[in-house]
């Protein structure tokens, strides 16, 4: 299996996608603030041997926090969005992590008089490392728990501080920053884990609006179906009870009554066809204002320019170019993250060119569910028009879409 290219991935997600990983990333990043500080902390050039010690034992521990807070980031934020995940014990261990951290910082270093004193960096140090801890308990957990968790492991490390012989004065406002603090942080991940859960929402109403439409569609052709079939059916229903009883009576009438259900379903095949085609057939106008609302609903900007040659053109050829705009609307919409749509109509000679051009066309093409038959099917639409449907090579991002039918 070959090495995945971060910037092919990024060109193949969607806008939903790519805001998650933006969203963990930024995270992540806040997870990584222990690290530095103790590496700095290292190479600092200090001769307070009790100082070293100190700063020593902050790397080990910012190296194993960095750890479980990355994955306790991942799994909480996994939660959050409702997927399966272990947030739980990942929470459990980081917490714990980090509470035996501040401990080992503080206890592992010097003591108040044995020199200069480190122990402003020993306590800053600490705020940092449940700083860092708290963020994924602020997501992976509701606000009736994640406060008292908080709370719970501040007040945990104060023996520690007190220990080392940290006036309680000091403690306590190291202990109130740190309260504080905490807040702030929790706050702020708990607000990107709900941005991206709205997120995730539209885009989800946006296909459910997408499936409604569709459905409210079947539902107005089953119902002119059933306008035009149900009384004609039941009147055929009733005269060939009626035909089969003057028959078996042996009344010439009976010859009369199914003449009239001959007409009748005659009539009726006509009427199914007038419904069928008035479904099928796509008016130029009417699919372009159509392709428009449909288009700026999704806030995609679109621009139409029909011309004068539109009404001259013959209502075959508007069908089946209202069929293209129908067809390629649907295809902005599934397969692209456009911002822009245009659509032209000119005329070339003795055809008509329809021209279609969009944005938001992704490198990787986004996979869909489908078999993708939709510019198979125009193909032969326009091929039965002496017309044909071409895709000409555009720059990166962009699609085009050329069709063309003699007038």
């Amino acid at each position: 299996m070959g090495v995945v290219n971060p910037v092919r991935r990024w060109r193949s997600s969607s806008k939903p996608q790519r805001s998650e990983l933006y969203l963990r990333w930024s995270l992540y990043l806040m997870a990584l603030v222990p690290l530095p500080i103790s590496l700095l902390s290292n190479t600092s050039t200090a001769e307070n041997q009790g100082y070293r010690d100190a700063a020593r034992v902050a790397l080990v521990i910012g190296l194993a926090l960095t750890l479980t807070t990355l994955r306790a980031y991942r799994t909480s934020v996994d939660h959050y969005l409702k997927r399966p995940s272990d947030h739980r014990r990942w929470l459990a261990l980081n917490g714990a992590v980090a509470v035996a951290g501040c401990w080992a910082v503080l206890l592992l270093g010097p003591r108040v008089g044995a020199g200069p004193d480190p122990l402003p960096f020993s306590a800053a140090y600490t705020s940092t490392i449940l700083f860092s801890a708290f963020g994924p308990v602020s997501i992976g957990l509701p606000p009736r728990w994640s406060a008292p968790a908080g709370l719970t492991g501040v007040l945990a490390i104060a023996p520690a501080m007190l220990l080392v012989g940290i006036d309680p004065a000091t403690v306590a406002g190291t202990l109130f920053f740190t309260v504080v603090g905490m807040t702030l942080v929790g706050c702020s991940c708990r607000s990107f884990a709900w941005l991206q859960s709205v997120v995730w929402e539209l885009d989800a109403a946006r296909e459910a609006q997408a499936r409604l439409a569709v459905a409210e569609e079947r539902l107005r052709f089953s119902r002119d179906l059933h306008d035009v079939m149900g009384r004609n059916l039941t009147t055929i229903a009733l005269k060939s009870e009626l035909a089969v009883q003057l028959a078996r009576r042996g009344r010439p009438e009976a010859a009369d009554q199914m003449a009239e259900v001959q007409k009748i379903a005659q009539e009726s095949q006509r009427e199914v066809r007038d419904v069928v085609r008035g479904y099928r057939t796509a008016g130029l106008h009417a699919e372009a204002i159509g392709a428009r609302a449909v288009l700026r609903s999704a806030d995609v900007a679109c621009e139409i320019d029909l011309g004068e040659e539109a009404d001259a053109l013959p209502a075959e050829v508007q069908s089946v170019l209202g069929w293209v705009i129908r067809e390629a609307t649907t295809n902005v919409l599934r397969h692209s993250e456009a911002g822009r749509c245009t659509i032209r109509l000119r005329r070339d000679g003795d055809r008509a060119v329809l021209e279609l051009e969009n944005d938001g066309v992704p490198a990787v093409p986004i996979p869909s569910q489908g078999s993708g038959t939709g510019l198979h099917g125009l193909r032969e639409r326009l091929a039965a028009h002496d017309g044909e449907l071409t895709v000409p090579d555009t720059g990166p991002g962009s699609f085009r879409l050329l069709a063309s039918v003699p007038v």
